[in-house]
């Protein structure tokens, strides 16, 4: 996005920003019927590479010397600012084929079925939002995840890509979780972030995450995103979410970033923080 459009989501999402520390109720509580005064749970949403399956950063590496473009570039920007569609289909095609090539080297997250199997026995809706094209995406459900249901699932096809709210707010109108426009104000926050555009997006794209003409707007605060990048965490923090970092060697300088709610080792970590009731980190 321009310096200019960032500035204005910042402003409309200024209005989904939740209270610190972030906390839901425990999904014991509400299996057992009790009521709680904390909020409640309705969805996870999961990165794909280095979330749901092992990161396979080589990837990018590669992608990048088949584009020849600088680590400082973000991949999917640049295609989109290539001059011609058939420019741009042939990038996309190149960076295609290098992740075709490296799913089926794709290795399961550490707690990555039981942490499923969890979320499905407590009845806890399930998406996708990714970067990564369909292909992938669907491989690794068929070969891991037969049989949990994940959606909606948000690929490369969705713009614009993380790290925009679009992705996430699109999730949460799809599961009815909306918001009011607020007032006039609200409103033009919301039209000003619509009719920017940037090399990801267009007007009639950032409309996934908006319903009928600028009337509601998806409502993530009662969602956890979890993810393994920046992209994920700002993402999710932009659009009102809660934020789980799967921390690893490579990422660990995000665990104390300031859109990081909550830091884990494993998937499977995420059952316990959740049946006994969810509690960010505190952030200043």
């Amino acid at each position: 996005m321009t310096s200019k459009s960032s500035n204005f989501m910042r402003r409309f999402l200024s209005t989904m920003a939740q209270p610190r520390p972030r906390r839901f109720a425990p999904l014991k509580a509400a299996a057992d019927g009790q009521h709680h005064d904390l909020p409640k749970l309705q969805g996870v949403i999961f990165d794909v590479d280095g979330t749901l399956c092992q990161p396979q950063n080589h990837m990018f590496a590669e992608m990048r010397s088949v584009l020849r473009i600088p680590k400082s570039i973000d991949i999917l920007e640049h295609i989109y600012s290539l001059p011609s569609a058939s420019q741009q289909e042939e990038a996309m095609e190149s960076i295609r084929a290098i992740e075709r090539q490296s799913m089926v080297q794709q290795i399961a997250q550490p707690g990555l079925a039981d942490l499923m199997q969890y979320l499905d026995a407590r009845g806890v809706r399930k998406g996708i939002c990714t970067r990564n094209f369909e292909q992938p995406v669907t491989h690794l459900l068929t070969k891991f995840l037969a049989g949990s249901v994940f959606h909606p699932v948000v690929t490369r096809d969705f713009r614009p890509p993380k790290p925009d709210p679009a992705g996430l707010l699109f999730i949460a109108r799809s599961w009815g979780l909306v918001r009011r426009v607020e007032d006039q104000a609200d409103e033009e926050k919301v039209r000003e972030v619509l009719h920017e555009k940037s090399h990801a997006s267009s007007v009639r794209e950032k409309e996934g995450a908006v319903a009928g003409d600028v009337d509601e707007v998806g409502d993530a605060s009662a969602l956890i995103m979890v993810g393994d990048s920046i992209d994920d965490m700002t993402a999710g923090r932009r659009a009102g979410a809660a934020t789980v970092l799967l921390v690893n060697d490579a990422n660990r300088h995000l665990a104390d970033h300031e859109h990081t709610d909550l830091v884990i080792e494993r998937l499977d970590e995420l059952v316990d923080h959740l049946e006994h009731g969810f509690k960010g980190r505190e952030i200043s």
